[in-house]
């Protein structure tokens, strides 16, 4: 192996070590923090430590610190998939990056049409840092998804670019838009306005949320079905409870990587067609025209 070669193969196991070294520092940082459990233990992000400031308190919590975790892993990814890449020669890594850019921009393009070309990457950042965060929980890390903080924060800027494309015709444009079809609704148009990131939010939440619980309540509901069966056997086989071997297991492959990888998905997609759907498009162009035409009355 001649020097290039080497110098890439060891580029390529940093930028892979870059993405799986924040999950094993998780796994090892909630071993050594973590306190030990007995029976069900149902609890949200642990506090790390506190960081005093003027207003309030900084709370450094799991939330936070998976979150980073999750970044950090996908850049890693992402530079290896984006290493070496040459139009002449494409290796598999590159084909499967080009397969992701495709059918990101597909699937933009399909939902959301002309005047959101610059979205792909946005998108395709919702999708992979939902999903990732959410497949945590394979590794008993807790997912950020499950802090309600983090899901109304992604809600929060999806109504921010909602706003911005609805007020593209103005600000006047966007408050009559309220009194749409009929004036007298304008208080529950005003309501739905506010209530879209809300639902985003907990909606995404509540799914992963719930999956969570449902897991940690069957482990226990089938630890104590042993304990009723065999639990007068003497020894440590009545402590070893044997059919929660496999069931929580399938009920992880639903909850964590089916319906996190869903719930990436649709809340990209609502992302897409709420921003989509409040951009006034025909008003938008036909100003765009008016001012063109204004424009060139000037000049003459």
């Amino acid at each position: 192996m001649n020097s290039k070669n080497r110098s890439f193969a060891l580029t390529d196991a940093l930028y892979l070590s870059i993405a799986i070294v924040p999950v094993l520092f998780g796994i090892v940082l909630k071993v050594l923090t973590g306190p030990g459990n007995r029976g069900i233990s149902i609890t949200g992000a642990r506090i790390f430590f506190t960081v005093d400031f003027p207003v309030q308190p900084l709370v450094i919590t799991e939330t936070q610190i998976n979150s980073w975790l999750v970044i950090i892993t996908i850049l890693g990814l992402c530079l290896y998939l984006t290493h070496g890449l040459n139009a002449a020669h494409p290796t598999k890594r590159q084909h499967l990056a080009e397969w992701i850019v495709e059918k990101t921009r597909a699937m933009t393009s399909a939902n959301m049409g002309e005047g959101f070309e610059s979205f792909p990457p946005f998108i395709a950042a919702i999708i992979s840092l939902s999903a990732f965060s959410s497949l945590l929980s394979l590794f008993g890390l807790y997912a950020p998804t499950s802090d309600i903080n983090v899901t109304a924060g992604w809600a929060l800027g999806t109504f921010i670019l909602i706003t911005y494309y609805k007020n593209k015709c103005g600000p006047f444009h966007y408050l009559k838009s309220f009194g749409d079809p009929v004036p007298l609704l304008a208080p529950l148009n005003v309501i739905s306005e506010f209530a879209t990131p809300v639902s985003m939010a907990f909606r995404h939440y509540g799914n992963v949320l719930s999956g969570s619980v449902i897991s940690v309540l069957v482990a226990a509901g089938l630890d104590g079905l042993w304990k009723i069966i065999l639990g007068w056997l003497p020894g440590p086989v009545s402590d070893f409870a044997l059919i929660r071997i496999g069931i929580p297991a399938i009920l992880s492959i639903y909850f964590d990587l089916f319906s996190g990888c869903l719930q990436a998905y649709i809340f990209a997609m609502l992302t897409m067609l709420y921003i989509s759907s409040g951009f006034p498009r025909e008003d938008y162009q036909k100003r765009k025209e008016n001012k063109r035409t204004q424009l060139i009355r000037r000049e003459q």
